[in-house]
């Protein structure tokens, strides 16, 4: 099994559920964090007016953190292509800021409610 968490736009989130769902992953978890890429943040990336001489700045301008949301979500290796592209395809404007997807080992899960092991217990 692997653990895909993708840190994306909020203003994609919903576009990123639906399509999941469509593909048949419904079960993700979501949160809101705080953060920043390389580029120190984004002008415009919140739903707020910034000065025109502050834009002209660039760097200058950016932000100290950036609200995005972080997806979570735990598949069988054989599905992790698949999620991969239909995470990518929704959240790709190749923009700076569209957001990064990190791979990871999960050794077991357990589902509480059944003591269900494994694949059986995410699926």
């Amino acid at each position: 099994m692997k653990e895909i968490i993708t840190i994306i736009r909020p203003k994609k989130v919903g576009q990123t559920k639906d399509a999941l769902e469509k593909i048949g992953f419904v079960g993700l978890t979501a949160s809101s964090v705080l953060g920043r890429g390389n580029q120190r943040g984004i002008a415009g990336e919140l739903s707020c007016d910034i000065r025109p001489d502050v834009l002209s700045q660039g760097r200058q301008g950016g932000m100290q953190y950036i609200p995005k949301r972080l997806l979570s979500i735990v598949v069988r290796d054989e599905d992790v292509d698949i999620v991969v592209k239909t995470i990518t395809e929704v959240n790709q404007t190749t923009q700076i800021g569209d957001g990064k997807i990190f791979i990871c080992p999960v050794d077991n899960a357990i589902r509480v409610s059944t003591n269900d092991e494994g694949d059986k217990a995410v699926l």
